[in-house]
């Protein structure tokens, strides 16, 4: 079966400055990518939609959202020191976020199994009440509510593989059993958030998973983390969707990180996620962008992603165990034992 690909080119008009990272050629460059032989016939293209305020307001304020749809027309406007607008971002988050409805809707009507969006601006670090971290509106937060609250779903896993922790996504579900939230995200390190202790609130408590990694961690360390500390969780939580906060910041060359994965790490690690979807919910897997600012390396390692969730390429066998990758598992395994059967 075909991956999905929830794309337009309104997501290339969103212009946050000549010289940041998160630029228009992030796109260009993987749909170039993507349009080469060995990848091409693997996908189909989709368009999204604009999402409505009153769908936006499943997870953000109204004076939020006022606030961005303000910048619309505006040549310039900065939110916070990280995150700007141009004239078009207003309308290119709109169709972030509906770009996740319409692919949940089509993984639900059973036309595709996967489905990634390439979307810009990206979304986890977008708290209820402010735009942060070149994020404007949660894309994948928002993908949850209309999960929840549309299709009716009770359990849905987040995976979050982003460089940097999704601390938006984290509030939004801190008190809710319905989203299990994973992540793994170097730290300490922009946002600051991510610690193990912080598991959820209330009927939240264990459903928030983070597991923090020093700077310097590859193939071997991530696979290691998903196997013996994700996999375990997802099959006991059992998902009814698996959705993917996509980030290719771990990049082993990646500007703004210091992580070591290649991007045959990043098709093993969606090779693992695709196990659990199979196994708990009939492989529906949701795919969303989030970082990623090496052009070469995001858009070689969502071909990987790409040529893995499609069965045409086997995930690489995992390195053996590092030291440090074996240490981080028992602690986290020993430290989330007390919510999981691990």
């Amino acid at each position: 079966m075909k991956v999905g690909i929830v794309y337009d080119e309104i997501f290339l008009k969103h212009h946050p400055g000549s010289y940041h990272p998160e630029r228009p050629e992030r796109l260009v460059k993987t749909l170039e990518r993507l349009a080469q032989e060995d990848v091409s016939p693997l996908t189909e293209y989709l368009s999204p939609r604009k999402a409505k305020k009153e769908e936006i307001l499943w997870n953000h304020s109204e004076s939020h959202y006022e606030r961005v749809a303000a910048t619309a027309g505006k040549t310039a406007v900065q939110l916070d020191p990280d995150t700007a607008t141009s004239e078009d971002s207003f309308e290119a988050a709109l169709y972030a976020v509906g770009a996740q409805f319409v692919a949940l809707d089509e993984i639900f009507k059973e036309n595709y199994k996967a489905i990634f969006c390439l979307v810009r601006p990206p979304g986890h670090h977008a708290e209820t009440d402010q735009a942060m971290g070149f994020c404007l509106f949660n894309n994948v937060a928002l993908a949850a509510h209309y999960a929840i609250k549309v299709l009716k779903l009770s359990r849905v896993l987040i995976v979050d593989w982003d460089l940097h922790h999704g601390n938006g996504t984290q509030r939004s579900f801190y008190h809710t059993s319905e989203i299990l939230y994973f992540s793994t995200h170097q730290f300490p390190y922009y946002p600051g958030t991510g610690r193990m202790e912080e598991v959820g609130h209330g009927e939240g408590e264990g459903f928030t998973i983070n597991v923090p990694l020093p700077a310097g961690c590859g193939d071997a360390e991530y696979l290691l983390i998903f196997k013996e500390v994700l996999k375990p969780i997802a099959l006991e939580y059992r998902p009814e969707i698996v959705m993917i906060s996509a980030g290719f910041d771990p990049y082993r060359e990646d500007p703004l990180g210091g992580m070591q994965v290649s991007t045959e790490g990043f098709g093993a690690l969606a090779g693992i996620i695709q196990e659990i979807a199979e196994e708990t919910c009939g492989g529906r897997i949701l795919l969303t962008l989030e970082g990623g600012y090496s052009l070469t390396g995001l858009s070689e390692s969502i071909a990987e992603v790409i040529k893995v969730l499609a069965g045409t390429k086997k995930p690489q066998a995992s390195p053996p165990p590092s030291g440090l990758g074996q240490e981080l598992v028992s602690q986290a395994r020993k430290f989330f034992s007390k919510y999981w059967k691990l």
